[in-house]
């Protein structure tokens, strides 16, 4: 029987008008992709979002959820350095899944779907996967990437775990946009003296460019970080690059 995988843009709407279901913990987000991860037979999952607007070259893709046990900062970045350019470019203009071999001898992945998923390089990374696309928004793209040693869903299954690994991020999303309510969202200026620090630049160097005073400025980046429900600048950062106010 023919397994006929809905269009890009069929796929799309169907991933936004599905109804957010009440997870809202991080812990009920790992649970769910840990079976989705059981079920294709990997040992590892890994959630990258896009972060950046405007031109290609500012935009990326960080990691927002794992699973690794140790080397977390070394496994995401293996995987981004050797596949990033590729997702990105392919986030464009695909939703067809990628699937890639990793280096070990016995390391191989194949798909019961294979016309409609894509293949990437072979052994760039330790670990055999596939990768998910999900397309919701300005703050909402990205990867659902499960790794192991031997990656061979069947095309039903590819179909339905795709699914579920998009409505796995429709849900992370509610969850953050939830708890950044309309009238918390940040300000231009606090938004600008967000960018500023995490460009580097000090409050008095903030200050100068924006013409304030640097008590002005300090309290921008107070509010900014209370609305975040940060507990210091620097997390206030961190949260801003992943909601997309910032790059």
């Amino acid at each position: 029987m023919d397994i006929q995988l809905p269009a890009s843009a069929a796929l799309e709407t169907e991933i936004r008008l599905a109804r957010p279901a009440k997870a809202t913990r991080a812990s009920d987000f790992v649970s769910r992709l840990q079976v989705i991860q059981t079920i294709l037979g990997a040992q590892h999952f890994a959630v990258l979002r896009l972060t950046g607007h405007g031109l290609p070259s500012a935009r990326k893709l960080t990691l927002s959820l794992h699973n690794w046990g140790q080397d977390v900062d070394g496994n995401a970045r293996q995987l981004i350095e050797a596949y990033g350019a590729a997702m990105l470019a392919h986030l464009e203009v695909s939703m067809l899944p990628l699937i890639w071999e990793g280096a070990g001898d016995s390391h191989f992945a194949e798909s019961g779907a294979a016309p409609f998923t894509e293949r990437l390089s072979a052994r760039l990374v330790p670990w055999s996967g596939m990768a998910f696309p999900v397309r919701l928004g300005a703050h909402g793209n990205g990867y659902v990437v499960f790794l192991g040693t031997f990656i061979a869903p069947s095309s039903d299954l590819v179909i339905d775990m795709h699914m579920k690994s998009c409505q796995v991020l429709i849900d992370m999303l509610a969850s953050e946009e939830k708890k950044l309510a309309p009238s918390e969202a940040l300000s231009e200026r606090e938004i600008t003296c967000l960018q500023m620090a995490g460009d580097g630049c000090i409050s008095e160097a903030i200050a100068e460019k924006m013409g304030l005073s640097v008590h002005t400025v300090n309290a921008y980046l107070g509010t900014a970080t209370t609305k975040l429900d940060a507990v210091n600048r620097i997390q206030a950062i961190a949260k801003a690059i992943r909601l997309g106010y910032i790059t």
